[in-house]
């Protein structure tokens, strides 16, 4: 359901910062293939990582490719020239390395999106996009109360813009199957060895899939008012569930919650539900701010007070065969061969999931 869909994606210019990730690359194939942007801008600090984007094909005369850093406003005030849409994707993502380097997370993190906040209102960029997390909600390390700070910061933005037409909104979901780092890939490599690690056999994630992920966060473009935080309705999975489909014939060894990590996530919660509606296919957690017009998403039905969307309370799930599809899409896509570190905590801590 969309309320506001009054934008064309031909005539725009688009820019992703950290678009040399997994959902930067995604999103990029997705634009170039049914929306046809007149650009798209690559804005990311990696040159190398900018080179293979090249080389596999994201060659596009339409694309251009920005050496940059968030924390560097000035280069965000030249990349953001006649820009009308950003997507705010860059961000340092895993829980140790957050954890271990605290003033950089914040300098990224936080005063990253300031940074964007601030180019994206001078030079006049229509909408901004932001990605957040599932552990921006109840954050309990550091990598979740940064994107907590960040997710304040773009929903105020809209009273920073004033009477200007930038307009900010948050997009928060879950564990990315077949991202860089994630438990699939890993589980793969474990599956050669005989054994899969699980830190909690009671362990339970939101899953979403990259193609799933990049359609939300266009729809949310094309429907944004400015100040929500859009959150998807999306399966949830037991990490032992997956564990087992991957791998039947192998051992499972439990080995236990690390510092930072959840037993189950919460992508809405309980203290947000009285301003959080609910729609066909995702909810809306409205901004709590006087210059909020109540007349937006009037469609949605009102969450009750006690209401919170969680992986362990969640009314879908995937069985089995539900995974077993699953994964041989990723397979069939070419991920099976991916394990870095990414999101949440490195490949050690298998039920983190991103």
């Amino acid at each position: 359901m969309k309320e506001r869909d009054d934008m064309t994606w031909n005539d725009k210019t688009v820019l992703i910062t950290g678009g040399t990730g997994s959902f930067g690359r995604k999103l990029t194939s997705l634009l170039l293939a049914e929306y046809q942007p007149k650009k798209i801008i690559i804005f990311s600090r990696d040159e190398m990582k900018q080179f293979t984007m090249r080389a596999e094909g994201f060659d596009a005369g339409n694309i251009r490719y920005f050496i940059g850093d968030v924390r560097d406003k000035e280069r965000l005030y030249r990349a953001f020239y006649e820009v009308d849409v950003v997507i705010h994707a860059a961000a340092i993502k895993q829980v140790p390395t957050s954890e271990y380097n605290p003033f950089e997370t914040i300098k990224t993190n936080v005063i990253g999106a300031a940074n964007v906040i601030d180019a994206a209102i001078d030079c006049g960029v229509e909408r901004v996009i932001a990605l957040s997390t599932d552990k921006a909600a109840h954050p309990i390390n550091l990598y979740g109360a940064s994107k907590l700070c960040a997710d304040k910061l773009f929903v105020a933005g809209n009273a920073y813009a004033g009477a200007r037409k930038t307009c900010m909104s948050v997009v928060r979901y879950g564990n990315v199957a077949g991202s860089r780092g994630s438990v699939i890939p890993y589980f793969w490599e474990q599956r050669k060895r005989g054994k899969l690690t699980v830190t909690d056999k009671r362990m339970t994630r939101f899953l979403i899939t990259l193609e799933q992920g990049a359609r939300f966060v266009v729809h949310c473009v094309e429907r944004m008012h400015g100040g929500e935080i859009f959150v998807p309705k999306i399966p949830s999975i037991r990490i032992c569930d997956l564990a087992h489909t991957i791998a039947p014939e192998c051992s499972v060894e439990i080995v236990g919650i690390r510092p930072g990590e959840k037993l189950h996530e919460v992508m809405v919660p309980r203290d947000d539900a009285r301003h959080t509606v609910e729609l066909e296919d995702f909810f809306v957690v409205q901004p709590d701010f006087q210059w909020w017009d109540t007349k937006n998403w009037k469609s949605g039905e009102p969450c009750s007070d006690s209401f919170e969307y969680a992986s362990n309370t969640n009314s879908e799930w995937l069985g089995y065969d539900a995974i077993r599809a699953l994964i041989a899409g990723l397979e069939l896509e070419g991920h099976s061969g991916k394990c870095e570190q990414r999101d949440g905590h490195d490949v050690r801590v298998m039920a983190a999931a991103r």
